[in-house]
Formats: structure tokens, C-alpha cells, sequence
């Protein structure tokens, strides 16, 4: 019944009925359109961002190459078969981990029926598991990295060409012949490498050729600064260091073209410091070696100083007639007729060295091998003259035919 409202001066006004508010049905309903035109813009644009996502992923991933999971090469082969079972050993730990974190996460969620129980704090079964099993994981990864590290050796002689020669060999009871490995010599120079056959006298810079399934035998050095020498469907990297000499031991098993660079910076024109490994039939090998002949030029030490001098995106060059002692003196950094070659600084050093008289020997060099990479000036640093020999240590000899000269 309607409530009678008294005014101030004693009268009566009419009841006020009580009425509910009204709702404009435009402006909800204007509202609740823009609300739905916005989660529209929203979605259309995460379906934007995500075609733009993953085209970007699929163009990133078009340029990638497999080399390093289906190599040509038996010993990148076995490190690969390395990589794939020590992976799925430690995958046995992470993926159990991983899938039981999202169901305790559900399983004992505020909302759920789960049992609690506050006083529990072990179990025997479940120790033993924690424990046992990561602890053989470990074993047999421990075991699959040592008899890996022995066996794949890089100065380790091969001990086969290829899995399946291995296995046919092994079937019908024979050993497996391994053919002569080639030598290669390998210099990392400012920016580019240079390789050296010297059983067959003749060089390449910036590209590598060896035969297909013949045992190849790198011999690795570098004149200015470390380097590293990595193809990755041979085999794995192997530092390259001035003044010392590494070895790789590898073999290619298929025929192709394939790439190789430098995987250690080494300064402005690292970036381009690549060429190409050609693995082709032993015939294909002979023409190769024959061309490199006829169109090379003659490589001895002046050339080499001339080469070794920094530049950038050199193109193949071939060369012939290389000088039987070439690589020696680079290793011993003696290419250079003055210097003294460090074997023989060794040597006269294991026989006591030359005393205060060896003093003579010693001179200053300025070079300008710092401006030529990039790099600040440096002073005058002392070196031993090549004017004594292990036999004559104070290099009598050599000063007297100095002064005669």
C-alpha cells in the first residue's frame, strides 16, 4: 500500500509510488558491442602476430641445415650418434620430471579431494628410484664419453672407412683394408686458409678436395693468431695455433660439396673466412690435382710472405711447386730466413743455451703485422737472428760470413 508523505506544514501530498528504475536498453546494448568489437580487434590481432610468427620461424629454420644430425663423414657420424644416445639417456630424467611438475601442480590444487598428509616425510621405494636411476644414466653416459673420447682421437689413425665396410668386412670374417691417407696442411692466415698437399707439390687457398672413402690426415697450423678449423660434415673442430702444430684424422663417405670455416674470431674478416670441402671419387681427385698444376702458380717462401699478409674474400688460387720445406718453417716461424726457427732455438736451449755470448743473436724487429689486422701499433720486439745453429750457438759462423758479406 502506498506510504502518505507529510510536508512541512502539516498537509498531505499524494503517496509516492515506488517504481522500478528504468534500464535504457541503447546504451547496454551499445556497451556490450563495443566490448565485442574489441575482443574481435584482439583477436584478429594474435592471429596477425601469430602468421607472422611462425612464417619468421619457417623462414629462419628454411636457411638451416642439418649437417651436424645427418653428417658425410664417418667420425662427425659417430660423434653425432654422441650427441642423439647421451640426449635420450638425460630426456629418461627430464621428461618424468617435467610431466609429474604439471600433475602435482593439478593433483594437490587447493580445490581438489587429495589426501593431506602432514606428517609424511619418506619413502623407500620412492628414494630408491630418485636415486638409482639418475645414478645409472650417469654411469652410461660417463662410459659413452670416455670410450668416445678415445676412440674419436682426432690424432688418432682411423680404425675404419665407414660403418657398413666395417660390417660387411666383419661378416665375412676380414680385416678392412685401410688405404694411404692423404695429408693435407692446413694454415689459418688473415682471413683465409691455405692447404698444401705435399705428396702431390701443390696448394689451394680456400678450398679442399679429398677423395671419397680414403683416410684424410689433417695437419693443422696457423701464422698470426688461433684459429679453428671446423667442417662440420667431416668432422668436429680443432684449434689451429701459430707456432705449434694439431692434427685431425677424418674421412668423407659421400660425394658432395660441402662447407667449411673458421670457428674461432680471429679478427675484422672473420666473418668470411670460409671455403669449400669437395668430396669426390678418386679419379675425379687426379684431374683435380692435375688442373691445380697446370693453372697454379709456383709457391715458395716469398710467395707465402706475400700471401700471409691480411685480406679478405680471397678467391680459389691454386698453386704448384710448394716448397718441400714451406710448412716447417711456418710451424717453426722461420719462414723468414732471418729468424731463427724455434727447433732450433729449442735445441740449443736443451744443450744449455748460449750464455751472456748468445746475447749478439738476439735484435729488434718492427713490424707492422698489428696495422695490417686492424690493431694498434706496437714497439720494436726483440727476436733471435737465424746466425747460430745448435751446432755454432753463439753463431760465429754466421756473424763471421756477415761481415764478409
Amino acid at each position: 500500500m502506498p506510504t502518505p508523505v507529510t510536508n512541512g506544514y502539516g498537509g498531505c501530498e499524494q503517496p509516492v509510488k515506488h517504481s522500478r528504475p528504468r534500464i535504457i536498453r541503447r546504451g547496454r546494448s551499445t556497451g556490450t558491442e563495443n566490448a565485442v568489437s574489441r575482443i574481435g580487434e584482439v583477436i584478429s590481432l594474435l592471429r596477425t602476430l601469430h602468421f607472422l610468427t611462425v612464417l619468421t620461424v619457417c623462414a629462419l629454420l628454411g636457411g638451416c641445415q642439418w649437417v651436424l644430425l645427418a653428417p658425410s663423414g664417418d667420425v662427425a657420424l659417430q660423434q653425432r650418434n654422441i650427441l642423439l644416445t647421451s640426449t635420450a639417456l638425460m630426456l629418461i630424467i627430464i621428461l618424468p620430471v617435467m610431466a609429474l611438475t604439471v600433475f602435482f601442480a593439478w593433483r594437490y590444487r587447493s580445490s581438489a579431494q587429495a589426501t593431506y598428509d602432514p606428517d609424511w616425510h619418506h619413502s623407500l621405494p620412492l628414494e630408491v628410484v630418485i636415486w638409482t636411476v639418475p645414478l645409472l644414466i650417469i654411469i652410461a653416459i660417463g662410459a659413452i664419453t670416455w670410450m668416445g673420447t678415445h676412440l674419436l682421437d682426432p690424432f688418432r689413425p682411423l680404425g675404419r672407412i665407414s660403418d657398413g665396410k666395417a660390417a660387411i668386412a666383419a661378416k665375412a670374417g676380414e680385416v678392412a683394408a685401410m688405404p694411404k691417407p692423404l695429408v693435407i696442411q692446413a694454415v689459418a692466415l688473415d682471413w683465409k686458409w691455405l692447404f698444401l698437399y705435399p705428396e702431390q707439390g701443390i696448394a689451394a687457398l680456400n678450398e679442399v678436395v679429398a677423395p671419397v672413402d680414403r683416410p684424410v690426415e689433417f695437419r693443422i697450423t696457423a701464422s698470426t693468431v688461433m684459429n679453428s678449423l671446423f667442417i662440420p660434415a667431416l668432422a668436429g673442430q680443432i684449434y689451429a695455433m701459430p707456432g705449434m702444430q694439431t692434427k685431425l684424422n677424418a674421412v668423407i663417405n659421400h660425394a658432395g660439396e660441402f662447407q667449411g670455416f673458421s670457428a674461432n674470431y680471429s679478427g675484422a674478416g672473420f666473418s668470411d673466412m670460409r671455403f669449400l670441402f669437395h668430396g669426390v671419387e678418386e679419379k675425379a681427385f687426379g684431374d683435380w690435382v692435375q688442373a691445380a698444376r697446370e693453372k697454379g702458380s709456383p709457391l715458395g717462401r716469398e710467395e707465402y710472405l706475400t700471401l700471409e699478409k691480411p685480406s679478405e674474400r680471397e678467391p680459389v688460387r691454386f698453386f704448384r711447386d710448394v716448397a718441400p720445406d714451406l710448412y716447417g718453417a711456418i710451424v717453426n716461424r722461420c719462414v723468414d730466413r732471418s729468424r731463427m726457427c724455434t727447433r732450433d732455438m729449442m735445441a740449443m736451449d736443451a744443450r744449455g743455451g748460449g750464455g751472456k755470448e748468445g746475447l749478439s743473436t738476439v735484435m729488434l724487429s718492427v713490424s707492422d703485422k698489428a696495422l695490417r689486422r686492424g690493431g694498434q701499433p706496437v714497439g720494436a720486439r726483440p727476436y733471435v737472428a737465424a746466425i747460430c745453429t745448435p751446432a755454432d750457438v753463439h753463431g760465429i759462423a754466421g756473424l763471421s760470413a756477415r761481415a764478409i758479406e
